[in-house]
């Protein structure tokens, strides 16, 4: 999704995704006509427009999420929306509590803008729409969906046709989890399409305050495009992106994770050579 206006080939048919805890579900929504290509200024005016002519909730996860179909009378396609938005100053669940808890559609745009500022393709679109009086995040819906994290765990092998590729992927995600600090990443909201493509959907919980990595021992290695991406993300650049739905806070938070991880990689590069901690998608 970059700047560039590269083509969306969008296969417009409604395909099952595996049940998970906060992913999306399947429902009983007949297939869209025929395949179209969206520029992402296209994709950006078609979600934020079109007429909303079926609307079902997903009765999983914790997180109200509702499943449309979407029309302009040309195109016609699912997306998710989300309108929760929530903040607790101490948020208890079983054992476990946070404090400035927030749950909130508007990281749903966030994660989606900063991936694109990032170069990274595969957190789906995300654009900011008021639905029934509510504003809400409308993400396009994946298609071509084979499974989510705990379907592909169950596959023999469990890296498809191209290990090397999947590995790779696995390693990017872990990078911008940690970068939005993602408390509630789970298997149900890692989908992988047919293509062995790994999409990153389901951000309300991400972007929290804390200034430390989380899991430095998972970050073994690291894109070298998004290294350099990384290295040269500037809040002015983050503010004009997504200063609409995120707040100044949560930004500088972002970029104090990110010398974190910029310095992370570097000392293991130093320690290890660029040659095992860097790797080309």
């Amino acid at each position: 999704m970059s700047r560039t206006r590269p083509a969306f080939v969008v296969a417009l048919a409604l395909l099952s995704v595996a049940p998970a805890l906060r992913g999306q579900q399947p429902l009983p929504l007949p297939p869209a006509p025929a395949s179209v290509t969206l520029s992402p200024e296209e994709m950006d005016v078609f979600l934020r427009t079109a007429k909303i002519t079926k609307k079902a909730n997903i009765n999983k996860g914790v997180t109200d999420t509702i499943r449309v179909t979407l029309s302009d009378g040309r195109i016609t396609h699912d997306a998710q929306i989300q309108d929760v938005d929530i903040e607790k100053t101490v948020f208890e669940a079983g054992k476990a509590s946070e404090t400035n808890f927030k749950d909130t559609y508007r990281y749903n745009i966030g994660g989606y803008r900063l991936a694109r500022l990032l170069g990274m393709t595969n957190v789906p679109m995300s654009v900011k729409r008021v639905v029934d009086n509510k504003d809400a995040a409308v993400t396009w819906w994946i298609d071509d969906v084979q499974f989510d994290e705990q379907g592909r765990l169950k596959q023999t092998p469990r890296q498809g046709p191209d290990p090397e590729r999947t590995v790779k992927q696995i390693a990017s995600r872990l990078v911008f989890d940690e970068l939005i600090q993602n408390r509630d990443r789970n298997q149900g909201n890692l989908l992988w399409t047919k293509d062995w493509t790994l999409w990153l959907i389901d951000h309300t919980r991400a972007f929290r305050l804390g200034k430390t990595l989380v899991k430095p021992d998972q970050l073994s290695r690291c894109d070298r495009a998004l290294l350099a991406a990384l290295r040269t993300l500037t809040f002015e650049a983050m503010d004009k992106a997504m200063g609409d739905v995120m707040r100044d806070d949560e930004m500088k938070a972002v970029l104090v994770r990110r010398d974190l991880l910029v310095k992370h990689f570097e000392d293991r590069v130093a320690l290890l050579g660029e040659a095992i901690v860097l790797f080309t998608m």
